[in-house]
């Protein structure tokens, strides 16, 4: 097969396939059946008009009779006469018009028989259509409830064209919400681990760590604090009063021994909250000492 017989066979087949897709079999139908109306219509105007015909040759049939008619009148007139040449030409005239009439006749019969023919075709061409009008309105009315139950099926099933788009859009927005919901967990947990520093804090870890501390002991002061109101401290002894302050000492010792001068100025200086916050340990560990040694 050569270059262009296979490109017209590509375009044929793309045409094809465009046009059965955009072919509507209900209005296939509507226009056949008004091509075979069409058709009636000639086959009835040409019945119309060969009527007319056969109806002309008919008129001029009558005239050749009367013609005949006339011509034999006029030869009794001449034999009456003694005019026998006058006969003769008379009835020369009569035998003419009688041929004349004997042709007209024959194309009158053909007519005829032509007429009765195109009748016959056109009752059964008239037959025709009245059955496929029929069997068209019946195929209309099964198309058009296939094509309902089928439009109700795709929508029921989520195959058809719309609703295939929007199972798209709904798969589109659900994989759009789990990822917004992952990115926000993800967040969330870079926020808790102290991944990202804020912007508008000086704060390093070192400082954060150590707020975590100072938030420990104070808790633990607060419970001791608790306790001794409540009387369910320890008994007070000599031993138990030196350990205490010793305990009391080495966690000072400690705080001071973790905490840098320049820092600890700096952290004080940056957040007067955590400041306030370490001397009220101070003090309150300072005064629980004092109770425990009274």
């Amino acid at each position: 097969m050569g270059i262009l017989s296979r490109a017209s066979y590509v375009v044929r087949s793309k045409l094809n396939a465009l046009l059965n897709r955009a072919e509507d079999p209900t209005e296939s139908l509507d226009y056949s059946y008004e091509q075979m109306r069409d058709e009636l219509q000639d086959v009835k105007q040409g019945i119309a008009d060969l009527t007319t015909q056969k109806k002309r040759l008919e008129i001029q049939k009558r005239k050749l009779e009367e013609n005949v008619e006339k011509h034999n009148r006029q030869a009794r007139e001449a034999v009456q006469q003694d005019r026998d040449d006058l006969a003769r030409k008379a009835l020369e005239k009569k035998k003419s018009k009688m041929t004349q009439i004997e042709e007209l006749e024959g194309q009158i019969a053909e007519l005829n028989d032509t007429q009765e023919q195109l009748v016959e075709k056109k009752n059964k061409l008239q037959n025709r259509i009245e059955e496929f009008r029929t069997k068209k309105e019946t195929m209309k009315a099964r198309y058009e409830a296939a094509e309902a139950s089928s439009r109700v099926s795709e929508a029921m099933t989520g195959v058809g064209d719309e609703m295939a788009d929007v199972s798209r859009s709904i798969e589109r927005a659900e994989e759009r919400t789990e990822e917004m919901e992952a990115r926000s967990e993800a967040m969330n947990e870079l926020e808790e681990s102290g991944a990202f520093e804020d912007a508008l804090s000086d704060k390093d870890e070192i400082d954060r760590e150590l707020e975590g501390l100072s938030s420990s002991r104070e808790v633990d002061s607060e419970l001791e604090t608790l306790k001794g109101e409540l009387g369910k401290g320890e008994p007070a002894s000599d031993d138990g009063e030196g350990s205490t302050d010793e305990e009391i000492d080495d966690e000072l010792a400690d705080l001071e021994s973790e905490i840098d001068g320049d820092d600890l100025e700096a952290d004080l200086e940056g957040d007067a909250d955590a400041g306030e916050e370490i001397d009220v340990e101070l003090e309150e560990s300072e005064a629980d000492a004092d109770k425990q040694q009274n």
